[in-house]
């Protein structure tokens, strides 16, 4: 069968695996198509690939395309997230000078209250706190802008510069930056090579943060309808096959890979099944759904998730609240998302936004088959997020 190819952007970070299965596996050839995937050296020039058309689609920052329909950063294209490629799967690290400050204070790192490490850290840490992420607009900032808000840490002077991911242990050795927030594997790199310890998982903060998405542009879908069903079709049951516990070491070997995230194994695999190592002395921990890609539709774009994001940047720059959220609901697809993956039996919502932070435990919610359960969605402070209509 002849197959078109699709090139598409990602970064070298272990939620980039739907992409790398689906080319590694196969399932692009299976949809028609063969994925050309390509790397970044950073989130700006990702999003610049997609946004000239460098690229056809791209594992991109959830908060870009919101970003982006706001006004915001500078470029104008129109894109869509058509699916959203991982739940969660960022860390939370400090420096060493301020881990051993933290345990000269008897903090436990439990690797799980966010509002006592907000806690022990702001009684730690000097009047500026700087934390390195990997781009302005990322879940990143959100998460570590929402802690910081809601924890003693709203004392302290917080400044975020952006590090590329690969660099940023390298960051935390220079002095920099005092913290970070991360994906996997490289919170586990900044560990590993002695200069960091990790403090919380990413869904310590909220527990069903959007990660990533698959986006294109806009103009793209509506000329290229086909080859759109096809990458969904084919990053579906990629994650779909990831979600399966024997697929793991396989899927870890695939992506440390040099021609992917170029790492051991061994790191791949701690975020895979959610065992870390939090410090050089050896102390490790277990994370529950530490990152996610298919159980609990975890692949839709729900449309609160796209107006929680748009909310929290809108207060930040002066938007109108209201007026932002609207705006932001037409960037997460659910009405593509159903569209092209009707023809695989998926189970998809009754609703396309619902309220984010509400579910305490994993829920039973009204859906096409019946059969759908969500996993549990809160945030550290519980407080619920209700989108405007």
């Amino acid at each position: 069968m002849r197959t078109v190819t699709l090139p598409v952007a990602y970064m070298p970070l272990v939620d980039a695996a739907p992409l790398i299965v689906a080319r590694e596996m196969g399932f692009d050839h299976a949809e028609g198509i063969s994925l050309d995937l390509r790397p970044a050296p950073s989130w700006s020039s990702l999003r610049d690939m997609l946004a000239f058309g460098h690229v056809d689609a791209a594992h991109l920052l959830s908060p870009v395309p919101v970003a982006m329909a706001l006004g915001l950063g500078g470029i104008a294209t129109s894109l869509s997230a058509v699916s959203v490629l991982s739940l969660n799967g960022n860390v939370i690290g400090v420096g060493t000078h301020l881990a051993q400050r933290l345990a000269d204070q008897g903090f436990a790192f439990d690797f799980a209250d966010a509002q006592a490490a907000g806690a022990a850290l702001a009684k730690v840490a000097g009047d500026v706190l700087v934390f390195g992420v990997p781009f302005p607009f990322s879940m990143h900032v959100e998460l570590l802008r929402y802690w910081v808000a809601g924890t003693d840490l709203a004392s302290k002077q917080v400044e975020i510069r952006t590090v590329p991911p690969p660099l940023m242990a390298q960051a935390l050795a220079g002095g920099e930056i005092d913290a970070f927030c991360v994906g996997e594997p490289w919170g586990s790199f900044a560990v590993d090579d002695n200069v960091g310890a990790l403090l919380l998982p990413g869904r310590a903060i909220w527990s069903c943060a959007p990660e990533k998405v698959l986006a294109v542009r806009n103009d793209w879908a509506e000329t290229e309808p086909h080859l759109l069903g096809s990458l969904m079709r084919a990053v579906w049951r990629a994650a779909r096959w990831l979600s399966q516990p024997d697929s793991r070491t396989t899927a870890s070997e695939m992506l440390s890979r040099k021609t992917y995230l170029d790492v051991s194994p061994e790191l791949v695999d701690r975020a895979l099944m959610g065992e870390f190592t939090i410090s050089a002395r050896g102390e490790t921990r277990q994370v529950e759904g530490f990152v996610e890609f298919f159980d609990g539709a975890a692949t839709f774009p729900w449309r609160s998730q796209a107006k929680w994001v748009a909310h929290q940047l809108a207060m930040r720059n002066g938007l109108d609240a209201s007026t932002a959220e609207r705006q932001a609901a037409k960037v997460f697809r659910s009405d593509l998302y159903r569209r092209e993956l009707q023809g695989l039996g998926v189970e998809t919502p009754g609703a396309s936004e619902k309220q984010e932070g509400a579910l305490a435990e994993s829920t039973a919610v009204a859906s096409a088959n019946g059969s759908l359960i969500l996993s549990q969605n809160v945030f550290f402070d519980r407080r619920i997020f209700e989108p405007t209509s």
